[in-house]
């Protein structure tokens, strides 16, 4: 049967007015991704000996730690690993609370009532609504940003309001400018430093003065912190629990999927407020049943050995150099975060003598259907565009060519910005 005769079915009068209820399925919109990946299996099929260099993969190009790949293969073979995992192992959270104090200075976070694991940061992000939000509160987002809370937040009859991350206020939200009668009717403020997509690192006195306003207007802070331990050049990894009262207003999220390249393995932390940590846990029951605990060993290795987040920086830092480098050679300014592996630069206007540029998405379509090279647009605040340095590449000598084609193929373009 068609999806078409599905739709003139009752099955089509009965889905949530969340998903679009009896449109559901109707809507034309092609969405940024779906664009991007269009684009690419275009280029392909019109160059196919043509090299499509990817600088939009917003994920780890490597393999975990073999460590890490060893512990999961022993786990995995203990029969006592088998089952059920529930809110998590004990081994698990201790050693979180310890790596909280190792690689981020955070002292006095007792693991058995303001730590629990989460299956990856996503499904804590998706849960965590449902611990405060009821219908008409309010989600403060920042934009450009990962919208998980936010859509969650509607999906509970709660509204989102958007707080745009600027160039002029180095990427970070200007508090003092949410309107009061916002802030009153808030329940949770989202945060995530160092940020994607702009690179954006948070300074601890950011963080202190969040505390201050959430204290202020009685609201939750979410910081989203997958990319905290993931900083260059002397910048020490800073997390938002540091900040003096931070406890007292909210919870950080971490996950080994970026700091130790175990994307696909689902595995992360919730750590603050023993309260939200207690409520969050009772969703989280009634959601899942606990990641595998062999995955939660093998990630107790990794937390233990922050050295190999150390190198995976260092290889970050370095690609970060030479993609700078090269773009700003080109005609782009392009300056080099100070955390994660996504660089934000502002997109061209147009072509010196040739056709231009309505937005980024316009720029990013033309960069994959030209020069076979893609890249993913943000016009939320401002025309951007997000370089991932995650790009497939063995080795410093093969980094070294990638960046020399990509310079090579933009060569011969004159960008107006």
């Amino acid at each position: 049967m068609s999806v078409e005769r599905y739709q003139t079915t009752f099955i089509q009068q009965q889905f949530a007015s969340r998903i679009g209820g009896p449109n559901y399925g109707k809507d034309t919109n092609i969405y940024k991704f779906e664009k991007i990946k269009r684009a690419k299996a275009a280029a392909k099929l019109a160059f196919p000996d043509v090299e499509l260099i990817d600088l939009g993969v917003g994920e780890p190009d490597e393999m975990a730690d073999a460590g890490i790949v060893a512990k999961l293969a022993e786990e995995a073979a203990k029969p006592e690993n088998r089952g059920y995992a529930d809110n998590g192992i004990a081994e698990f959270k201790e050693v979180a609370a310890k790596y909280l104090k190792a690689v981020f200075a955070v002292d006095g976070i007792d693991p058995n009532t303001e730590i629990v694991h989460s299956i990856g940061s996503k499904p804590a992000l998706a849960m965590l609504p449902s611990v405060f939000i009821n219908p008409g509160d309010v989600t403060i987002l920042t934009v450009p940003g990962y919208p998980v809370l936010g859509t969650h937040t509607k999906y509970l009859g709660g509204e989102v309001y958007n707080v745009q991350l600027t160039k002029e206020n180095n990427f970070l939200p200007d508090l003092d400018a949410i309107p009061v009668e916002i802030a009153q009717r808030a329940k949770l403020l989202y945060l995530n430093y160092p940020n994607n997509p702009t690179g954006a690192a948070a300074t601890a006195q950011f963080f202190e003065e969040a505390v201050a306003w959430a204290k202020k207007f009685n609201v939750v802070v979410v910081h989203d912190a997958p990319y905290a331990a993931l900083t260059f050049d002397g910048v020490k990894p800073l997390s938002f629990l540091s900040a003096p009262g931070a406890k007292d207003v909210g919870v950080e999220l971490h996950s080994l999927s970026k700091s130790y390249n175990m994307t696909g393995w689902r595995i992360g932390f919730i750590a603050g407020n023993p309260l939200i940590i207690k409520a969050f846990s009772d969703v989280k029951d009634n959601n899942d049943s606990g990641q595998f605990i062999a995955i939660q060993k093998a990630a107790i290795y990794g937390l233990e050995h922050p050295e190999i987040t150390e190198a995976i920086s260092e290889k970050y830092s370095r690609r970060h150099n030479m993609l700078v480098g090269a773009l700003n050679e080109i005609g782009f300014h392009a300056e080099k975060p100070k955390g994660s592996f996504f660089l934000y630069v502002e997109a061209p206007k147009g072509i010196k003598g040739g056709q231009r540029f309505e937005c980024a998405e316009h720029f990013s379509q033309y960069l994959i259907r030209e020069k076979l090279i893609s890249i993913v647009p943000w016009n939320d605040a401002g025309n951007f565009i997000r370089f991932s340095v995650t790009f497939i590449a063995q080795g410093e000598a093969e980094e070294l060519r990638v960046i020399d084609e990509i310079k090579h193929r933009l060569s011969d373009v004159e960008f107006e910005f």
